[in-house]
């Protein structure tokens, strides 16, 4: 029961956290006081209550875009430790699952985007596409690097670090490189993404929302904060050498500490070209290739 309370409790309250701590990072390194730290709450309390406006030329499958994207965010966040401990729901292979309802909601955010009949958001699918194509070789090769480490086929198992070897400090590093990526490519954020862009012609994620408006729109604000957190939540599972209560408090730590850094990235570094950013998702996927390879060149089994 404490398992299922503290995972429900971090999965209500940590995607608005880091998404404001993130916003108050850039904001404050701007010279700027910034919204609250728990601005996307109200704004998705707001949009919920407001009457969604449709084009004329769509169909159901806009309007089923939405739901998915959030039901998705939801599923793959109960194969993971969102509060440093215990997943709530832990199977053989869980990370083919993790994986597949990410790209489930994706598709369907493409589909809508497509459905509007507007040029730009058919733009902005067709750059998702490319970018998720090379994205996902990253995530089975970072999951199937810890599964064949520690010997496990679950995905929170997988996540706790076992840094025993060489080895496994080279692909324990490897894959957070790859991680990070992964974050950045998911939430699209910078240096991938700019979520506070106007401008259409670069933008990526925020384009394909640009015809939704009120509990629609708050759903994609919804599932676009909780993959955000659940992607920080692996990578600070690897971080957290602790175990028991202390492992807790010390996930929510580095959990934040991940959302200032990526903070300060998108404060300092400016957005790729689109023709750069494949080169960046494939530095990531050569981080993870080096992972797998560091396991099998020891001999790792599943």
């Amino acid at each position: 029961m404490t398992r299922i309370v503290v995972n429900l409790a971090a999965l209500l309250v940590m995607p608005f956290l880091v998404t404001g701590t993130i916003t108050r990072v850039k904001s404050l390194w701007a010279g700027r006081r910034g919204p609250p730290i728990f601005q996307l709450a109200f704004d998705v309390w707001r949009l919920a209550h407001k009457t969604p406006v449709y084009s004329a030329v769509t169909t159901p499958v806009f309007r089923l875009g939405p739901p998915v994207v959030l039901v998705t965010a939801l599923a793959s966040a109960c194969i993971v430790p969102l509060a440093g401990g215990a997943p709530l729901v832990a199977f053989p292979f869980d990370f083919v699952w993790f994986a597949y309802v990410w790209s489930l909601g994706r598709v369907a955010l493409m589909l809508g985007a497509l459905d509007t009949g507007s040029s730009f958001e058919g733009m902005g699918a067709s750059r998702e596409a490319t970018f998720a194509t090379l994205l996902e070789p990253v995530l089975f090769l970072v999951a199937g690097a810890l599964c064949l480490h520690g010997g496990v086929r679950s995905f929170g198992a997988a996540l706790i670090p076992r840094l025993d070897s060489a080895p496994a400090i080279v692909m324990w590093g490897t894959v957070i490189v790859a991680l990070l990526v992964v974050i950045q490519v998911e939430a699209a954020r910078m240096p991938v993404d700019d979520p506070t862009t106007h401008l259409e012609l670069t933008m990526v994620h925020e384009v394909m929302a640009l015809d939704h408006s009120g509990p629609e729109l708050a759903m994609l604000q919804l599932g676009a904060a909780i993959k955000l957190y659940v992607a920080i939540a692996v990578t600070a599972m690897l971080l957290n050498p602790l175990t028991g209560d202390a492992a807790m408090l010390a996930h929510v730590g580095i959990c934040l500490g991940i959302a200032v850094v990526l903070g300060l990235v998108e404060s300092l570094v400016a957005r790729l070209q689109l023709r750069v950013v494949p080169q960046y998702i494939v530095v990531g996927l050569i981080a993870a290739g080096i992972a797998v390879l560091a396991m099998l060149g020891r001999g790792g089994r599943a």
